[in-house]
């Protein structure tokens, strides 16, 4: 079937179709709902514009005419089972069964050939294709030329708009040398194109820890950067909790810590007056096994409303508590790097907080435990002392 499949999309690929819509997802999971591909006349001459459409949102990607099979190969057959594309003189159906085999037809087109005028500004990514960045291509996302891999380019996206938070996060830092915590770092390289992007890119002196608990990780990420020649990116073994600094800690990142350990690296940045805390929590166990309510027993019935409702309760309460500790925070869409439907950040800020506030926010923290029966860690840590799991 693969054969017929790349034999039949080359063949309206060759006929310069100017609309394909992809349609019918595979599983009911998927986020993204449909794919409308489209010619448009850009500044640099013809290309496709994709655009991809959730229930609420739609993301848009341009593509060079090359590119076109490659892009509805990824798509078609794969997350989407039907498609439908018009060309000067046919339009093509196609549509995969059921047993796997692909059905299609064409008749002759009678619509008018419409080609788009590009009128909207290309988005100026934080790194942008066209140079070789090591990290990215290692992890598969560019080639050896600084071209997006057409199947990576959702993962390119995510990447920016990490990158994006960050160097809104800069802004509240000062000029001069920076010192980062990467807590959680593993080996997703993120830490490296961190580490470029602000030596690199954004010109900044800046010394990043990344910090793990597997020494095998640890070591590879050492002979990786040193590989690189990324002189001021350092790798140390161990639990955040535990790790200890002299220097004053400018910003704290940690992404997909497991459960409380997102409670540990938060409660460390506040300890050491991290100027800027940006934090993707993982999993979380902790609220959803002591929640109990009979009051609003009601999010507690339906396991899945539970376990949703326990993980943004989970994060509403860190906000505030780091809001009692004296940071401006905001709780961000943040599309995570592994697809998952856990897609919060946490970006908090050190600012001179009023009184007021903070007792305010602790206040509503306090009403929340007292609903739900449940003590959390970083309120704990905060108010119970340094203390180990």
């Amino acid at each position: 079937m693969e054969t017929i499949r790349e034999d039949f999309l080359q063949t309206i690929c060759e006929e310069q179709p100017y609309k394909l819509v992809i349609s019918n997802p595979a599983t009911k999971e998927q986020e993204i709902r449909k794919i409308v591909i489209q010619l448009q006349q850009g500044k640099r001459g013809l290309q496709y514009q994709i655009e991809k459409f959730t229930d609420k949102q739609a993301f848009h990607i341009n593509i060079e005419e090359r590119d076109l099979q490659e892009a509805v190969s990824v798509y078609f057959g794969t997350d989407f089972l039907q498609m439908t594309a018009w060309t000067k003189q046919w339009e093509y159906q196609g549509k995969i069964s059921k047993k796997g085999k692909l059905l299609y037809n064409r008749r002759r087109n009678q619509e008018e050939v419409k080609i788009r005028q590009g009128n909207n500004r290309e988005k100026q990514y934080c790194i942008p294709e066209g140079t070789f960045i090591p990290p990215l291509v290692d992890m598969g996302i560019f080639t050896k030329e600084g071209k997006v891999v057409q199947s990576k380019y959702d993962k390119y996206r995510q990447i920016n708009r990490f990158l994006e938070m960050v160097e809104d996060a800069l802004k509240e830092l000062p000029e001069g040398p920076l010192n980062i915590i990467d807590f959680g770092c593993g080996k997703s390289y993120l830490t490296f194109l961190l580490y470029y992007y602000m030596v690199e890119v954004k010109k900044r002196a800046v010394t990043i820890t990344g910090l793990a608990l597997k020494k095998t990780v640890i070591e590879q990420c050492r002979q990786t950067a040193e590989r690189y020649h990324y002189d001021n990116l350092k790798f140390e073994l161990g639990d955040i909790h535990g790790y200890q600094t002299t220097e004053p800690v400018d910003m704290v990142i940690t992404l997909h810590a497991c459960d409380t350990a997102t409670d540990y690296a938060l409660f460390n940045a506040i300890r050491w007056n991290s100027r800027v805390i940006l934090s993707v929590p993982c999993c979380q166990h902790e609220f959803n096994g002591q929640m109990s309510g009979q009051q609003l027993s009601i999010l507690s019935k339906y396991g899945i409303v539970k376990e949703r409702t326990a993980a943004l309760m989970t994060d509403a309460v860190r906000g505030n508590l780091l809001e009692y500790s004296g940071y401006k925070t905001q709780l961000l869409e943040f599309v995570d790097m592994e697809h998952s439907p856990k897609n919060i950040l946490i970006r908090a800020v050190k600012e001179n907080i009023s009184e007021k506030k903070k007792q305010q926010a602790l206040q509503e923290v306090k009403e929340i435990m007292e609903a739900f029966h449940f003590v959390p860690t970083l309120y704990r840590l905060i108010f119970e002392g340094e203390e180990h799991e």
